[in-house]
């Protein structure tokens, strides 16, 4: 999407990704899905931390300037980039889909903070595909958990990585 467009998913990043996602976490904490929680929160985080940005930097709370609105950009990027990584990390003894999920998701933000750095639009449209890639195998996950919760067979999700 053009920059001057930045704005326009912040209703539903705002609206729907974060809020449903704070409630899931809470709801996954009441149940005792430590785990789940973790993982649901930070995507919270993620969300609600990238419409914050986002809308300081159009509306200039933050006081960022032109020139380092790409540093300021990197920064977030690297930082979230990070704890993606960390993420992949703690799935290695998790079933290969969900390692899948954070793989791709950690591609992607790489992608994007490269296609930052060089102002690249294919590298950037190249994370978009690779974003699809990890929200298909997400939903593939969610079709298992609504297999299991509605008594059907749990599908395939592989192996882990580590034993």
């Amino acid at each position: 999407m053009p920059a001057r467009a930045l704005g326009a998913p912040l209703a539903i990043i705002l609206g729907a990704t974060s809020v449903g996602l704070i409630i899931t976490t809470i709801w996954a904490a009441a149940l005792g899905q430590s785990a789940v929680a973790a993982v649901f929160g930070i995507f919270a985080a993620f969300w609600v931390s990238y419409f914050l940005l986002v809308t300081a930097l159009i509306r200039g709370w933050f006081g960022i300037l032109a020139p380092d609105v790409t540093a300021t950009l990197e920064l977030f990027l690297i930082t979230w980039l990070v704890v993606v990584v960390m993420l992949t990390l703690a799935t290695l003894r998790l079933p290969v889909s969900f390692t899948a999920v954070f793989v791709l998701v950690a591609l992607t933000v790489l992608l994007v903070l490269l296609g930052t750095e060089q102002a690249s639009t294919g590298l950037t449209k190249t994370a978009g595909y690779f974003l699809l890639a990890a929200a298909a195998v997400g939903v593939y996950l969610f079709f298992n958990s609504l297999s299991l919760a509605t008594g059907g067979k749990a599908l395939p999700l592989g192996p882990p990585i580590l034993k």
